[in-house]
């Protein structure tokens, strides 16, 4: 997709307007496109000629590490140990959700400001998709753990973290690797051992001594 580059005076504005923006975001401030522009010293038109809307800016706030994230799941895909790169998408994936305000509402809309976003996201499921059939097909996870699971699990976890983990980058990551090693031990397969069914239930006869 190529768009038409900004004149320089614009592209400042353009610049002052997202960072202002990600600011908000990370003091838990709705973003309202007439406080932006008051924060800035732009005029609201100014604002608005770059952002119809409030979703489109945070969109725009959260592409950077949407960026990095569709990045990463397709350097994961060619990793030959397919549990391994499912589970470091993963770890990447919630990482990204505990640390990055804007990336939580952003994947949960249904409805996407920016074709970019939906671009992005369609990636990102496709991406965790794949990952999780080849981790399925190489006896990595469970086999009846379903694409569909992957994003409430994550997102659970997500919120667990913010219940449960302090409000510093490190705490959160920290937590967040923990839960998600715990819940990893769940979605690996179970190792199959071979045992003689007709041992089951059985016990030893007692000793004649």
């Amino acid at each position: 997709m190529t768009t038409t580059p900004l004149r320089k005076d614009a592209a400042r504005n353009w610049d002052r307007i997202v960072a202002v923006a990600r600011e908000l975001v990370d003091q838990g401030t709705p973003l309202q496109l007439n406080d932006v522009a008051r924060r800035t010293g732009l005029g609201v038109g100014t604002v608005y000629r770059h952002f119809a809307t409030p979703e489109a800016l945070l969109e725009t706030v959260a592409a950077p590490r949407l960026e990095a994230l569709t990045a990463h799941g397709r350097r994961a895909l060619a990793d030959t140990d397919a549990g391994r790169a499912l589970e470091d998408f993963l770890a990447r994936t919630v990482e990204a959700q505990v640390t990055d305000a804007a990336l939580a509402p952003v994947t949960a809309a249904s409805v996407d400001a920016l074709p970019r976003t939906a671009e992005l996201k369609e990636s990102l499921w496709a991406t965790g998709t794949a990952l999780l059939d080849r981790a399925r097909a190489a006896g990595a996870v469970r086999p009846d753990l379903a694409a569909a699971d992957l994003v409430p699990l994550m997102c659970g976890l997500a919120y667990a973290v913010d219940v449960h983990a302090g409000s510093a980058p490190a705490d959160r990551i920290d937590t967040a690797r923990r839960y998600l090693a715990a819940l990893l031990g769940g979605l690996r397969a179970a190792p199959t051992t071979e045992r003689d069914p007709r041992a089951a239930g059985r016990t030893e006869p007692p000793d004649p001594r």
